[in-house]
């Protein structure tokens, strides 16, 4: 027990030191206030930038400001700061009653992990106090999800050499295919620094310096080897999957800026990546989603006119006048985004807000609201529905268009909107289009979180590259199958695939 402090002598003192205590306990409640007002702002500081954060977010796409991209990087650094710093805070008892309220569920670790069983039993062997033999009456378990750094592995092919012992005949087993021939690079090797590069966006030295750290020389040029192989590897099953995306009825296109090392100049031009995506499950389809690209050294409209030179059915995409060749054919049928359209009002509404931008804004809302409740219906329900809700809206708002015209520059938004009044209105009339081009604008997205970290391509023959490799662990992740396991059991079996069966081996075969 510890010794009490002893008691003062005389009144005198023992009032000194009840406002010592005083003192001391007007401190603390000092300091446990000031923590938790710092952890009170920061929660709402948090909040804050969180709400902003996703709303610069939601207007990255499309953005040709650098200054957007560096804005949202610093917020998210902002934001990361904020959470250590609500974790430095130090948790301080307080004598006080909380308010009741209902603590948050931890949802469970996922059963699939594996599980490393450690087993903490006392020190002493037996009873302390007798001697006694413990004997187990239950047990008390917790589960901590820790992190074990991957690793490379060897593995050794041994083919043990047979002869007969009468005839000396020589028999031994084939030597096992590999991805690559003479390359000692495994599938799943390749697999991940495939999934690394395109779709965590890892520059290739990056990676080198990281298996150096792992003390595996892998330099970037042989990385850069691999790269090339697996590309030249896949190609059969990217026309395989090419014929797919454009048996389609409809199909959704877009394209974003890329930029390419110009060679001997050390300077850099902007090239294009274009993206065709096929996916009806919003109109109630079965037929697997799927994302094709096709790499272009500049944006000239011949590029999708040659993409799209067999294609038949419904374009859903932009006002990029390179498509009006392609619509002039007859073969193929204009479908406007309305996702493009209010993007425009609402950018000139951040800015300048007024009762007209608040008004589309407001009834391209409402529009917005009756597709949510239709999402996956069969076309002839998403059609019927259209028709009864969606038309009488946006026939008051074309007539209500044209009643503001007059007092408007004739380069206003709505000027724009009345000259894809046709291509925007064409969902109404068939349930199978799409109120909007997202479908093409999300494939793209990975697309645009790659530029800020691998900033430029090396040549054209990596945009081809990137497009092969874009496309197939897009539609992998379309159709919710993990793209790195995929992508490591088409490497091991595709070296020795019949041709005529490639097609077996897209993502929703496999």
């Amino acid at each position: 027990m510890p010794t009490p402090p002893p008691l003062p002598d005389s009144i005198e003192n023992l009032q000194h030191l009840v406002l010592a205590m005083q003192a001391d306990m007007e401190a603390v409640r000092l300091e446990r206030d000031t923590l938790k007002s710092g952890r009170l702002n920061d929660k709402q500081e948090i909040e804050r930038l969180t709400l902003l954060l996703a709303k610069l977010q939601r207007l990255l796409f499309g953005q040709k400001s650098e200054k957007l991209v560096r804005q949202i990087e610093q917020l998210e650094l902002e934001l990361e700061e904020l959470h250590i710093k609500q974790g430095d805070h130090p948790v301080q008892p307080e004598p006080v009653t909380l308010p009741t309220r209902t603590a948050p569920v931890r949802k469970p670790l996922p059963e699939h992990l594996p599980r490393d069983i450690q087993e903490h039993l006392p020190q002493a062997c037996c009873c302390p106090d007798c001697g006694g033999a413990w004997r187990r009456i239950g047990e008390d378990v917790s589960e901590v999800l820790d992190y074990v750094p991957a690793s490379l592995r060897v593995i050794r092919h041994v083919r043990p050499r047979f002869s007969c012992r009468q005839c000396d005949r020589m028999a031994q087993a084939p030597a096992p295919s590999r991805p690559l021939a003479r390359s000692y690079a495994g599938a799943g090797l390749l697999s991940h620094i495939m999934v690394s590069k395109y779709l965590d966006h890892l520059p290739l030295y990056r990676q080198s310096q990281m298996w150096e750290r792992e003390h595996v020389s892998l330099s970037q040029s042989t990385l850069g080897d691999w790269v090339g192989g697996v590309h030249q590897l896949l190609r059969p099953l990217i026309n395989a999957l090419h014929q797919h995306v454009f048996s389609a009825r409809k199909l959704h296109a877009d394209d974003t800026p890329i930029a390419v090392l110009a060679p001997g100049s050390g300077k850099t031009r902007q090239a294009r990546l274009w993206v065709y995506a096929r996916d009806d499950r919003p109109s109630g389809g079965t037929q697997p989603p799927a994302v094709w690209f096709r790499y272009s050294p500049d944006r000239k409209g011949i590029h999708p006119q040659t993409h799209l030179k067999n294609f038949e059915g419904i374009l859903q995409a932009d006002a990029y006048a390179g498509y009006n060749e392609v619509y002039r054919t007859g073969k193929v049928t204009q479908a406007g985004c309305w996702a493009h359209a209010q993007r425009k009002f609402h950018d000139i509404h951040v800015h300048r807000p007024s009762d007209i931008t608040h008004h589309v804004l407001t009834q391209i809302g409402r529009l917005y609201e009756i597709e949510a409740g239709i999402r996956g219906s069969p076309p002839q329900t998403r059609q019927a529905e259209r028709q009864d809700k969606s038309l009488p809206i946006v026939l008051a708002l074309h007539e209500w268009f044209m009643q503001q015209l007059p007092t408007l520059s004739r380069k206003s938004v709505i000027q724009y909107a009345l000259n894809q009044w046709q291509a925007l209105t064409r969902y109404l009339d068939d349930g199978e289009i799409e109120i909007d081009n997202n479908a093409a604008e999300r494939a793209l997205r990975g697309v645009s979180v790659g530029r800020k970290n691998y900033l430029f391509l090396g040549s054209d023959a990596g945009g081809e590259r990137a497009a092969t490799l874009y496309s197939l662990l897009g539609t992998a992740k379309l159709n919710d199958i993990n793209p790195e396991a995929y992508l490591c059991h088409v490497l091991s079996v595709i070296a020795d695939y019949p041709v005529n069966r490639v097609d077996e081996l897209l993502p929703w075969r496999v």
